[in-house]
């Protein structure tokens, strides 16, 4: 893994100072411009935005400083930076680009969004707005397949014509994972959203992962028809869907709520409406031996091992495993008739 900051992108889920001047915009919303006259260390810089983000109420005001300016001079965090650098001058292009990206953080941009990539696991993502930012818990899914197809009995020659289907692939985190994870395997990524597909195809490619994976612009609420006409059987099916309660939506942070797609969020009633199409077509999509990955809402597992036994004789529920904050996360299902 190269960097992982857990409370970081839980959010997910400026005051005046006499070293800098605010230009206001026709938007409305200035640009903070760096005094040509003063001179900044690295250390100074940390600080200066640290305050002003925590006196503008953005969360993780320092860690957003340190990952932004780390940013700006080309590492991943301050871990890697000597106590020399530290004490040196940033040069007038370095302090320029630093302001203009913690000027969008004071916007509440999320810092995924503002220096425009973020690790996933073992991989660097690129990331765009409004494209779903990828969160810890997903990792964590990904993992939970790697060991579950493991323990299914999946030997190394089953895992070379192993193939997986993704609904709702946002940045590609999942299956670009897989694919890095298990060299041999096949995907199929999709997405409704046209941004979504583009970053994921843009990802693919920039990881070289491209000739394994298919990404596709498919809305599974409606073109289920068309899926399931299209698509061979596969041997894991997994989605990270919308599973917000609608009551819950206006309770989330500005990071979220003013630039991650709401479709990407929004769940519908009771948070199932795109679970419960997975559910539908599922038993149709899945080899003999296939299974689901789903990420939820804490409060789904019930409600989806309910809709099985009233709805989807098709599926049996395997399993619930929790998250690292051990709230019931992930569930397993299986095409019924299965060993």
């Amino acid at each position: 893994m190269l960097f992982r900051l857990k409370s970081f992108v839980r959010f997910l889920h400026p005051r005046n100072s006499v070293a800098s001047r605010q230009v206001s915009t026709a938007c409305g919303v200035g640009d903070v411009i760096p005094p040509i006259s003063t001179r900044f260390t690295v250390e100074q810089a940390l600080t200066e935005w640290g305050t002003r983000f925590k006196v503008a109420g953005v969360p993780e005001p320092q860690l957003s400083s340190e990952y932004i300016i780390s940013h700006v001079l080309g590492h991943k965090t301050l871990n890697s930076l000597s106590r020399k650098v530290l004490t040196q001058s940033l040069s007038q292009a370095q302090l320029d680009r630093v302001w203009k990206l913690c000027h969008k953080r004071l916007t509440r941009m999320p810092v995924q969004y503002v220096i425009e990539e973020w690790d996933f696991r073992d991989i660097t993502l690129k990331m765009k707005p409004p494209v779903f930012i990828p969160r810890p818990e997903t990792e964590e899914l990904v993992s939970l397949i790697l060991a579950d197809l493991q323990e299914c009995g999946f030997t190394s020659r089953d895992m070379d014509t192993l193939s997986f289907l993704e609904v709702g692939c946002g940045s590609g985190a999942i299956s670009l994972s897989l694919l890095h994870s298990l060299t041999q395997v096949r995907g199929i990524a999709l997405d409704q959203s046209a941004e979504a597909v583009a970053l994921t195809r843009e990802n693919a490619q920039s990881l070289g992962l491209h000739d394994r994976l298919q990404v596709s612009q498919v809305d599974v609420m409606k073109d289920a028809d068309w899926l399931l006409r299209t698509c061979n059987p596969v041997e894991v099916l997994v989605s990270n869907p919308p599973y917000l309660f609608p009551e819950d939506l206006d309770s989330l942070e500005p990071e979220v709520k003013r630039f991650e797609d709401r479709a990407a969020l929004d769940g519908g009633e009771e948070g199932m409406c795109v679970i419960d199409q997975i559910l539908a077509i599922a038993p149709r999509l899945l080899t003999d031996k296939g299974r689901v990955y789903l990420e939820v809402e804490p409060r789904h597992p019930d409600l989806i091992q309910t809709r099985l036994k009233e709805r989807v004789p098709g599926l049996k529920y395997v399993k619930t495993h929790n998250d690292f904050t051990n709230r019931p996360r992930f569930c397993i299902l299986q095409r019924r008739g299965a060993g």
